[in-house]
């Protein structure tokens, strides 16, 4: 799409030429005309999409004009990477240095940072901890703030950094909210909907890359926190039939003896560690020595210190945890051959970050599948204590029960290890 779509002034729209932007992308197509016409937004799309680029824009768009004496917007990133990557953005477009842009992370001293602000500024750039200090110091004033714009929304919320977000986005009352990010999920929405308008606009770009390899079969189970992880495990491990050869992988050896103990009912031999932390618990140092065992039917690997490791004719690859570097579990996916194998991963909200970059790395998105009915849901969360209600129903039914949602009514149902044996057999030609 053209530049002129967009409604950009015409120093903007040269800047961005001048900038090597001669088309504009797909987000900011999108959402573009909503920001200008002062609806609030939350704009979701993958790395490299052009939501930093979108509200940048926006934002020299919106001030028009320059030298007030107190900020009229707040940029909120997660580190002073971000920072950086921010105030570099505002230096390409910002011709002739209209704009007073200020960035404000941990490592400028507080003293100094409360002088730049007072002696005037327009765009500030910061992380939520920092420029919550400087709100209570007196030193940020948000009575003027006109645009209140989140970014990497998901990554301040993996950051803990929710409280000093809401805090001065209710301090600006006043002001239009835009909050951009690579995922949309319970936590994140948990964060902006104290301040989030009920008019507020949810534009997703959903851009893939095209494929760059072939993979195997990617299933993908999305579960609140790690023990919900290990119960779902266990339950789907306990079809024997199905899973009879897997690879349960893991970050740390720590962790990976962990999940040994969780299986409290397997056999000598059923379940093992691949180089185990402790001596007395079971597990090979020869990953063939686990393929020829009939006996071995789970081993548990630790992602740290790894190295090379050969899983070639395992038809289960299990990913309990994802690794720091997504490149490692890509390699793990890539198919080899004729084998037929079924890639499973586990993923809490925080973790799906890290999905969608393994999804655009491999141009595929992975099969979401449906929770078992009888998994066992771990709220980590304290619960209030409640009065005893005599012949209550509710209570009867357990603090567990959870009505369904419409959208997951259905008139059939497959188990866990039922959809992956229907894959399975499905690959195998058995069906």
């Amino acid at each position: 799409m053209s530049l002129d779509k967009l409604k950009l002034s015409k120093p903007l729209v040269t800047a961005m030429t001048d900038a090597g932007f001669l088309t504009a992308k797909e987000i900011q197509a999108k959402t573009m005309s909503r920001i200008l016409g002062g609806q609030d937004v939350i704009a979701v799309g993958p790395e490299g999409a052009g939501k930093t680029t979108t509200y940048v824009l926006a934002t020299l768009m919106k001030l028009k004009y320059a030298f007030e004496e107190a900020p009229r917007a707040l940029i909120l990133v997660p580190d002073a990477e971000h920072v950086d990557h921010v105030l570099e953005q505002f230096k390409l477009l910002n011709r002739n240095s209209t704009f007073r842009i200020l960035g404000i992370d941990s490592r400028g001293v507080v003293e100094t940072q409360m002088n730049e602000i007072t002696d005037g500024c327009d765009i500030i750039v910061a992380v939520p901890d920092r420029a919550r200090a400087l709100y209570l110091k007196l030193a940020l004033n948000t009575n003027k703030i006109q645009l209140f714009i989140v970014d990497n929304a998901e990554l301040i919320v993996k950051k803990g950094l929710q409280l000093p977000v809401v805090e001065l986005a209710n301090s600006a009352y006043k002001s239009q909210h835009l909050v951009f990010t690579e995922v949309l999920h319970e936590k994140l929405n948990h964060m902006i909907s104290p301040f989030m308008k009920d008019s507020a606009a949810t534009i997703e770009v959903d851009e893939i890359s095209e494929q760059q390899a072939e993979v195997y079969q990617q299933m993908l189970y999305q579960v609140p926190n790690f023990r919900t992880k290990l119960n779902l495990l266990t339950l789907l491990l306990d079809d024997k039939e199905v899973f009879d050869k897997v690879l349960v992988f893991v970050n740390t050896r720590l962790t990976a003896q962990t999940v040994y103990k969780n299986f409290n009912n397997k056999t000598e031999s059923e379940v093992s560690i691949y180089r185990p932390l402790f001596f007395d618990d079971f597990g090979f140092d020869n990953i063939d020595d686990f393929k020829e065992d009939p006996e071995a039917r789970v081993l548990i690997v630790a992602n740290e210190n790894l190295g090379d490791l050969d899983i070639h004719g395992i038809p289960f690859i299990l990913h309990l945890e994802l690794p720091e570097q997504k490149e490692i579990l890509i390699q793990r996916i890539i198919k080899h051959g004729d084998d037929d194998v079924v890639s499973i991963t586990f993923s809490t909200d925080i973790e799906l970050i890290e999905v969608k970059k393994i999804e655009q790395a491999i141009g595929q998105r992975m099969e979401i599948m449906e929770l078992p009915e009888d998994l066992k849901i771990v709220d980590v969360a304290p619960k209030p204590k409640k009065k005893k209600v005599e012949d209550d129903e509710d209570t009867e039914r357990g603090a567990a029960f959870h009505e369904k949602k419409a959208s997951n009514l259905k008139n059939y149902n497959y188990s866990a290890g039922t959809k992956a044996k229907m894959t399975y057999k499905k690959k195998k030609g058995l069906s």
